[in-house]
């Protein structure tokens, strides 16, 4: 496999693991079903199951702060998206296209900041409005 598909699948399993636990997932979850439907219909039904059942696991493990339970499940789900890509290279368009829809801040572009202080300096950051009242 090369290095670029690769890193898809990898970044695509995080990708998926983090959608599972917000409003996004519905159209997620719809999305990658219609990926296996097209990509290995003898396995479209167990993948939806899959994916409904990695999603009860993401809940339970983003209420408890259970850290190691998401890295499990993003590394399972890297894992079964990297087999998927083996034996059907050509998913890796439709993939990238269901990532670049409903990717966490696709919505539009995000905010970064840097500073650098030193001595006494002081830095004031806000992404929007800030009010500062020295005394």
């Amino acid at each position: 496999m090369d290095p670029e598909t690769a890193l898809l699948a990898q970044s695509a399993g995080v990708t998926l693991v983090t959608l599972m636990t917000t409003d996004a997932w519905n159209r997620t979850r719809e999305g990658m079903t219609q990926l296996w439907c097209r990509m290995q219909p003898h396995r479209a039904e167990a993948a939806a199951a899959e994916l409904e059942a990695a999603r009860e696991d993401a809940l339970a493990a983003g209420e408890a702060d259970d850290h190691e339970t998401l890295s499990a499940l993003r590394l399972e789900w890297q894992g079964r998206l990297r087999r998927l890509l083996a034996a059907h290279p050509g998913a890796a368009v439709e993939l990238r296209r269901l990532l670049d829809e409903t990717e966490p801040g696709a919505a539009g572009p995000a905010t970064v900041q840097r500073a650098d202080a030193s001595g006494e300096a002081r830095i004031y950051q806000a992404g929007r409005d800030q009010h500062i009242a020295e005394r």
